[in-house]
């Protein structure tokens, strides 16, 4: 199994996430979030990078970017046996991204709540998570792609037992692909 040194986890669903995120400071994965999910995590005492940490650069337009930044999506999309790949990595000092664990905003409910306010409806489109799920989904021979707290306790089982293999990744990127087509369906 590869090792996985990075995990970006950006949450909209924060079930399981406290349990999940110490489960990835047991096996030495560092953490990086967003905003919400990073308060979350540092209120329960749980080390994590900010995102705004690694780009030098913060949120900006009410949290509409976070994530839509090289230094994330460089880390995630770098293949890894790709020795030009992991040069430029070094060279602008992006740090891989290993695991990627996305949810995104619940868009079916925030239209149903909006009572048909489009500009609530509007602000509940996802677009940075959906990329980087994505992202994470296309390079699943390197990156660990999860978009359901369902799946937190096989994840973390797999990496504890060093059971995180192609066919995995695959199933992973797989539901992730099915994730994102359903959201934007």
């Amino acid at each position: 199994m590869k090792k996985i040194t990075n995990a970006l986890i950006s949450v909209y669903d924060k079930k399981s996430l406290e349990l999940f995120a110490r489960g990835l400071l047991e096996d030495h994965i560092n953490i990086i979030s967003t905003g919400g999910t990073a308060n979350i995590l540092e209120k329960a005492g749980i080390a994590t990078n900010k995102v705004e940490d690694i780009t030098n650069f913060p949120e900006i337009l009410d949290g509409r970017v976070k994530t839509l930044n090289p230094m994330i999506h460089g880390g995630i999309l770098a293949v890894r046996e790709n020795k030009k790949h992991i040069e430029v990595l070094e060279s602008l000092k992006i740090p891989q991204v290993d695991l990627v664990v996305v949810n995104l905003y619940p868009f079916e409910e925030i239209r149903e709540k909006s009572y048909g306010n489009e500009d609530q409806i509007i602000e509940g489109i996802d677009i940075g998570g959906s990329t980087l799920i994505r992202a994470a989904a296309k390079n699943f021979r390197d990156v660990i792609v999860v978009v359901d707290p369902n799946d937190y306790e096989e994840i973390l089982s797999r990496i504890k037992h060093k059971r995180i293999d192609l066919s995995f990744r695959k199933k992973l990127a797989k539901k992730a692909f099915q994730h994102t087509c359903y959201y934007d369906a």
